[in-house]
This record gives structure tokens, C-alpha cells and sequence, in this order.
């Protein structure tokens, strides 16, 4: 059998977004993924559902793979075959051995390719506010390892040359040898008043930076508690810092979120939570399922003309009325002269995107906004269509039925809580989360019922709802809310985040 394809990848330096579009590619086709410790895991979710994912990460201090080990499976994937792609944290070939891994390919015959990657050595400093050459400041750069203690009489590091230059020197992995390589530095003449800086987690939403000099560096970091993994910066451009700092400055940064919405629906709200510096925690406590039995719903479907109204709540319920007309060989044209009204933008959007514009779209999104909306249109004895979840609650269909409409209830589509956020809900709330989001009523039932009714997992968390009907939700079941957006889209939610946790600093 002809061999695989290896592709030794560079993920970046732990931001997600940092990794190329030539790496994402390649894990997104991989028959298999060896990955390091300090891959991130969100990148991982990027791979094939049916990937093999072998975890060959090394701890610092711990016995783990090794090289040899990780060669040899390499070889063994590529001879079976497969597309494999070794993903390694930064780029793989600086300090990463990468090297070491292609020139064992290349002796067992294997072919290779190299996808270089964002170094930690450039990115952590980066987003700590610090660049590595300025003009006026520095006008080189010297990486070096940190993994050898500095007087170890067979070091490759020339621990006195680097002394004696004047640019900036970026050492990684340098953490256990820090307190050496400091003195190291002052013996060799580095005046002991160098600004310096440390970077643990570079690019992550945990990001630390600690900023001194030579002379007081390592007590500040046994004071803050520091450990690996860590960039130390050395040079006047850590004075930069003060203006140029903008990663950790950022309104959300640091904050642990949790995210309750499908996995499908999280991303918007990840990404603008990311993009503010917290951390998204995803756990979906609802997903969306199509019926087992779609009788009563075809029924509907093809008398979609001789209704008045057709109401959609959510985009869930546009999605599954347009996914049932397809399979029905139907198309807008079903709707006939019926009205159209969506609660949301997002619901409004979702018509659009099948070539409906909505009649109706209130400007309070929630039902009371929507009752209100349809009784200036006036309702009394209207045909009214309301496809709708399996548990949705009665408050619109009783709204509208009180304004005189006739209203048609059909279950569009099923939930359920996902099987494998019962096994992850208990994890992820003993590592801590801030801020626990929802979205909907449903995805407060369903995180309550994951925790077989014991708030107490919930205590010191802030519980923040996207509007009025989801923070009555979460009262009644016993949660105190803290947060609920005045705009009841995801955008409005992050944004009363950003004013709560102004208003606490």
C-alpha cells in the first residue's frame, strides 16, 4: 500500500484564530491527528468526526510519549494509508521538533510536508502589548530555548554572548530554570534593571503578564504564582507595554462563560465573546431534533394557504417548516396570501434567507411584543398557523386566542438535552465558569435537570438571560438572575455583559 501523507503542522501559539488557513485545511480532511499538550482544544473540534485523535503531549516534569514513540506512529498511520496530520503547539520547527519528525519520515520513506506556524516567541509577546523589535529600541531578536539549566557545561546556549547583545531576547520553555538564567544574565553583564516580562498562557483568555526587571522578576512570579508554560521577554521594548497593551484590556477579558445554546447556535455567540477576551465554555443543554411522526405538520404544511397568519417564534421552527416543504416538493408559493410575522431578527433573517420577507417583526422580541404587534393588525376571528417546539409553553397561542384569533398549534420540530452534556456539565462547572448564559427557557430547564436540581454547582456564578420570559424561567426554578439584556438578541446579551461587568470594575 502506497504511503500517507504526514503534514507537520504548525496550530499557532493557542488562539484558535492564529492557526493558517493552509493548517486548517489539512486537519479539517486528516484520516488521523497526533496532537500536542498545548494544542487547544477548540482547534481539535475542527477535525473529522470519524478522525482518530491520539494525544502525544509531554508534560514538564511528568514521563510521557516519547520521541521515538510518536515517530513510530506516525510511520504506522502513513503505512496504513492515511491522511495524517501531526499538530504541534506554535511552529514546528522552532523548538518544536519538527525537524526531528520529518527526518524520521524521510528515512522509513514516508512523505512529508512542512505548515508552518505562529510562534509563541513573537504572538505572547504580542499580545501582551509588546513587540519584539521597535525602532529606537530594538532592532534584533535572539530565541533561544530555556529547557537547559544556563551552567550545564555541555549547553548549546552561549548564555554570555546573549548577555553582552543588546536587542531583544525571547526565552521559551525557560520556566523551571528561570531563577538561573536571570543570575546568568547579570553575571555576564545584562544590567540588572532590563526590563523584563513574563507571559504565561500567551493568546488565551487566562493570558497573565507579569512586567520588572532582571533584578526582582523571579520573586514577583513565585509571589504571583506563576508556572508553565511562559515566555520570557528581555529587553526595552517590554516598556512598550504600558501603551501598546490591548489584549488584556479588553472588556470581557478572562471572564469563563458559559454557553448553553445547541452547539449549532453557539458559534455566534462564541465568537462575539471571544472577541471581547472571555473564554466560551460550550454546553449545549438542547438540541434540536426532527419529528419521528410529521403527520400533523404535512397537514398544516399543505394547507399553509388558508391561514391568516403563520407566526414563527424561533428560527428553529423556520428551519424545520422549510426543511418539511422541501421534502414535500413545496416552496414559498405554499404560503399563498398569508401573512408572515417572526419574533427576533434572527427568525426574520432566517425567512429572508428562503425568499420570505416578514409582515411582522416586533420590536420588543419576546411574546408580549408579539401579541401586541398582531392586535394593532387585528386578529379577531383570524386563521392563525403557530409551528412551535415540542415543549413550548402556551403564553403566545393564549395571547393571540384572548385577541380572538383561531390559532393552530403544530409541533415543528423535537428536543432534547444531548446525551453528552450530562457526562460534561459536572467537569466543567468544578474547573469554574463566571457567567452562565441563556438563551431560551429550555436551555434553563434542561441545565437544571443536568444537575438533578442542585443549584449549589451554580453558587457565585452570574446568570445572565437574553429576555424577561427566560429570566421568569430561571426565577421559578430557583436561580437569582443578575443580568437580562434590554435587547433580546445574542448581540444585546453580550452587551448587557459588557455593561455589568463595567459597571463591577
Amino acid at each position: 500500500m502506497r504511503p500517507g501523507l504526514v503534514s507537520i503542522v504548525g496550530a499557532g501559539p493557542g488562539d484558535p484564530d492564529l492557526i493558517t488557513v493552509g493548517a486548517l485545511r489539512r486537519l479539517q480532511a486528516a484520516d488521523v491527528v497526533l496532537f500536542d499538550r498545548l494544542v487547544d482544544g477548540r482547534l481539535l473540534d475542527q477535525a473529522r468526526p470519524d478522525a482518530e485523535l491520539l494525544d502525544v503531549g509531554k508534560v514538564p516534569g511528568k514521563s510521557g510519549q516519547k520521541q521515538t514513540d510518536i515517530n513510530a506512529l506516525l510511520v504506522d498511520r502513513a503505512r496504513q494509508g492515511k491522511s495524517v496530520v501531526r499538530l504541534k503547539g506554535g511552529d514546528p520547527f522552532v523548538f518544536g521538533r519538527g525537524g526531528e519528525e520529518a527526518d524520521a519520515l524521510h528515512a522509513e520513506g514516508v512523505p512529508f510536508e512542512i505548515v508552518p506556524g505562529v510562534t509563541s516567541a513573537v504572538a505572547a509577546p504580542a499580545y501582551a502589548g509588546i513587540p519584539v523589535t521597535q525602532r529606537g529600541f530594538s532592532s534584533t531578536l535572539t530565541i533561544v530555548t530555556g529547557n537547559e539549566a544556563p551552567g550545564k557545561p555541555e549547553s548549546e546556549v552561549d548564555w554570555k554572548a546573549l548577555a553582552e547583545q543588546k536587542g531583544t531576547l525571547v526565552v521559551l520553555m525557560g520556566w523551571e530554570n528561570l531563577a538561573g538564567i536571570v543570575e546568568t544574565l547579570v553575571t555576564h553583564g545584562r544590567p540588572a534593571n532590563t526590563p523584563v516580562a513574563l507571559v504565561r498562557w500567551g493568546t488565551e483568555p487566562d493570558q497573565q503578564t507579569i512586567v520588572g526587571t532582571l533584578a526582582d522578576i523571579v520573586g514577583r512570579a513565585e509571589n504571583a504564582g506563576f508556572g508553565p508554560p511562559v515566555v520570557f521577554v528581555v529587553g526595552e521594548v517590554v516598556t512598550l507595554r504600558d501603551r501598546l497593551g490591548w489584549f488584556d484590556t479588553r472588556s470581557l477579558f478572562g471572564k469563563r462563560v458559559l454557553v448553553t445554546r445547541t452547539r449549532v447556535q453557539a458559534g455566534q455567540l462564541s465568537s462575539l465573546l471571544t472577541g471581547l477576551g472571555a473564554r466560551p465554555i460550550e454546553l449545549p443543554t438542547i438540541e434540536f431534533r426532527q419529528l419521528e411522526d410529521t403527520a400533523g405538520l404535512d397537514a398544516a404544511l399543505e394547507s399553509l394557504d388558508e391561514y391568516d397568519w403563520v407566526v414563527f417564534a424561533s428560527v428553529n421552527a423556520v428551519t424545520a417548516v422549510f426543511e418539511r416543504l422541501a421534502i414535500l416538493g413545496r416552496d414559498t408559493r405554499a404560503f399563498g396570501t398569508a401573512k408572515v410575522a417572526a419574533i427576533g431578527l434572527a427568525t426574520a433573517k432566517g425567512l429572508a434567507e428562503h425568499g420570505i420577507t416578514a409582515d411582522l417583526v416586533p420590536s420588543e422580541y419576546f411574546t408580549k411584543g408579539m401579541v401586541d404587534g398582531l392586535e394593532e393588525r387585528g386578529l379577531d376571528g383570524a386563521r392563525v398557523l403557530l409551528p412551535r417546539a415540542d415543549i413550548a409553553p402556551d403564553t403566545l397561542s393564549s395571547g393571540l386566542e384572548k385577541l380572538g384569533a383561531r390559532v393552530y398549534r403544530v409541533v415543528a420540530y423535537a428536543t432534547a438535552t444531548p446525551d453528552a452534556s450530562r457526562a460534561l456539565v459536572k467537569k466543567t462547572l468544578e474547573e469554574g465558569v463566571d457567567v452562565a448564559t441563556f438563551t431560551s427557557s429550555s436551555t434553563v430547564t434542561n441545565l437544571v435537570g443536568l444537575l438533578d436540581g442542585n443549584l449549589a454547582a451554580l453558587a457565585g456564578v452570574t446568570i445572565a438571560c437574553i429576555g424577561p420570559v427566560t429570566a421568569e424561567t430561571a426565577g421559578a426554578l430557583g436561580l437569582e438572575v443578575d443580568i437580562v439584556a434590554k435587547e433580546h438578541t445574542v448581540p444585546g446579551l453580550v452587551k448587557a455583559l459588557e455593561e455589568h461587568f463595567g459597571s463591577h470594575e
